[in-house]
């Protein structure tokens, strides 16, 4: 059993036109730190790590744990994906709901990467947990994401402050079978 339920993971790679979506693997560390230490990735996110200290506490093979997918273009790291439960802590409208998150190297933005990741990662989740909403937050300064959030289907459930900024908070509903 996993965060998300009784799904195996990691699945098999997620194949969409341009990209994989697969397990990390000790060749993407690299790009781990990259995407951890960049200010600009970091912008909305709290601010950067410092990349000696990643340096020293990444592992050999990073972030191998349920609800990382690595975003593969020709080969390489790009980004990640994120799902994973949120804790009971976080917002009323958020816990114990799935949360999708990622995470883009500044040279993939603008391409449409993100949005065809996040999609193809939704749609392996309807596949395999049909019944279960997601949530995604970001904070409202953040216009890619808010753009990204809406065309991916989630709507606005909330907004609150956090983190010394307001945070949008949407939902997008759970994907029902058709009989």
């Amino acid at each position: 059993m996993t965060d998300l339920g009784p799904v195996a993971w990691p699945p098999a790679p997620i194949r969409t036109e341009r990209l994989v979506l697969r397990a990390p693997e000790a060749r993407d560390r690299a790009v781990f730190v990259e995407l951890l230490a960049s200010p600009e990735v970091h912008t909305y996110l709290g601010g950067p790590r410092r990349r000696d200290e990643l340096e020293r506490e990444m592992p050999a093979v990073p972030e191998r744990w349920p609800g990382s997918l690595v975003v593969d273009l020709d080969g390489a790291m790009i980004g990640q994906i994120l799902l994973r439960r949120a804790p009971e802590h976080r917002r009323p409208a958020a816990a114990g709901k799935v949360d999708l998150g990622y995470l883009f190297l500044p040279r993939a933005w603008g391409h449409g990467y993100a949005a065809e990741a996040c999609a193809a990662a939704l749609d392996w989740f309807d596949s395999v947990l049909p019944d279960e909403p997601v949530v995604l937050t970001t904070q409202s300064a953040n216009d890619r994401s808010m753009r990204l959030a809406a065309k991916l289907g989630f709507t606005e459930v909330e907004r609150f402050h956090a983190w010394d900024a307001e945070q949008w908070l949407g939902l997008r509903a759970p994907v029902t079978p058709s009989s």
